[in-house]
């Protein structure tokens, strides 16, 4: 698959660039796509719920009342769950939420998003850009260029680009990040991935060998 490459105020060049199909032209893997999305977004709990058992409830261990004799249920000290103001059976402990997924599994999945993206005519090839300074502004003019003013957007970049992000971060549903950390869920969850093109070179890399 061909893409041209388009300026960074939307008009095309006369370059094009050839995505190569063992990344960008695979047969996707849904099963795949769910364990790393599902990892991810466990990744992303923080695991701090919490209640108090019945141990850590501040009250008197006295047994309220006689074993038998009183026609109701017998029952323990005022901190038992059955209690209202008691501890809470069996509930939620601070954990961390994450699982493993393995790394051809990973490398799977984003192939298969990125397929699903090029099937989709939801990628843009980009000439490589920076900001001389973090301005707002800027980055959304260059939204603007490609109509995506409002749309869920992921540039990608091929190396750390500090005033790109700044520039983007203000702007609600617009996300950067480099080629290296890219993952399943942005890629799927992005109305468009702005691909520059340094960047198309590092993905190959990174996800068209077996080795890596």
């Amino acid at each position: 698959m061909e893409l041209e490459v388009y300026k960074i105020t939307g008009e095309k060049t006369a370059k094009k660039v050839k995505l190569n199909d063992a990344v960008f032209g695979i047969e996707p893997n849904d099963h795949a796509i769910w364990l790393d999305v599902r990892q991810y977004l466990a990744n992303q709990r923080q695991g701090t719920h919490k209640t108090k058992e019945r141990n850590e409830i501040t009250g008197s261990t006295r047994k309220i009342k006689r074993q038998k004799g009183t026609g109701t249920a017998r029952a323990g000290d005022i901190k038992s769950p059955i209690f209202r103001g008691g501890g809470r059976a069996f509930g939620p402990e601070p954990r961390d939420h994450g699982f493993k997924v393995n790394k051809k599994v990973k490398k799977l999945a984003r192939k298969s998003a990125l397929t699903y993206k090029a099937k989709e005519n939801g990628i843009t090839i980009v000439e490589d850009f920076e900001f001389e300074t973090n301005r707002t502004r800027e980055y959304a003019s260059f939204l603007n260029s490609f109509e995506l003013d409002g749309k869920k957007t992921l540039l990608v970049v091929p190396e750390t680009a500090r005033n790109l992000v700044l520039s983007s971060r203000n702007i609600p549903r617009a996300k950067v990040t480099r080629a290296d950390k890219l993952n399943t869920y942005d890629i799927l969850d992005a109305t468009r991935i702005l691909i520059s093109e340094n960047s198309v070179k590092v993905i190959e890399e990174l996800l068209g060998s077996e080795t890596k």
